[in-house]
């Protein structure tokens, strides 16, 4: 792999880790001690079979957390401050023999790529979780593992391709993020609004 791809899969990684940071840390773990995949040396810590286990284990306390409307948000709120981070530290980590402004690079641009996909994950199940019914929730859910799993995949072979979607995601969700949160904010003005008259009606009657 040249300078390039490895940028590539460092930017896969980042996109990632904003949307399943566990499955991501365990698969590319599973990967590396099958032999399917040759780790840079820096993400060799990864195959550690505690490491492994760890992410393996957060994955699926995530995996039904994130089908429970309302604790899906909650959980994405406190991994605000885990996801990001721990995606620029990836992608750091992904280019950290080819130079030490690649890693830099790589760390700025992983941490920004992992906020533009976890702040959309976390703002479409905003505007999700105002429905009543849970089957948009499960189906989001499960379309977001699919996807993190998929972007290691094409990260690893095709780093090329992977550079070039996350700089067109990156555009998008510039555009789709505040979008989403005032939509989101607009149903919460709606929703207080209707219980308020709620609550004015009966004491009219009062009255």
């Amino acid at each position: 792999m040249d300078a390039i791809e490895y940028i590539g899969l460092a930017m896969g990684l980042a996109f990632a880790s904003g949307i399943n940071l566990y499955a991501t840390v365990a698969v590319l773990g599973i990967l590396g001690t099958t032999g399917h995949l040759n780790l840079p040396p820096e993400l060799s810590v990864l195959t550690n079979e505690w490491v492994i286990g760890a992410g393996v284990l957060m994955y699926l306390i995530e995996f039904f957390a994130d089908k429970i409307p309302g604790l899906d948000s909650f959980w994405d709120a406190i991994h605000t401050f885990i996801r990001i981070p721990a995606g620029a530290i990836l992608a750091a980590q992904a280019v950290g023999h080819v130079s030490p402004e690649a890693q830099i690079i790589a760390f700025l641009l992983g941490g920004a790529v992992t906020t533009a996909s976890h702040g959309t994950k976390a703002s479409m199940r905003l505007a999700i979780n105002t429905s009543p019914e849970p089957f948009t929730n499960w189906t989001a859910s499960i379309g977001e593992d699919i996807a993190a799993l998929g972007a290691v995949w094409v990260s690893i072979n095709y780093p090329y391709a992977m550079l070039g979607f996350v700089a067109l995601f990156f555009l998008f969700s510039l555009w789709m993020i505040p979008k989403l949160f005032r939509t989101f904010k607009s149903m919460i003005g709606k929703i207080k609004s209707y219980f308020k008259s709620k609550e004015e009606g009966p004491s009219r009657l009062g009255a």
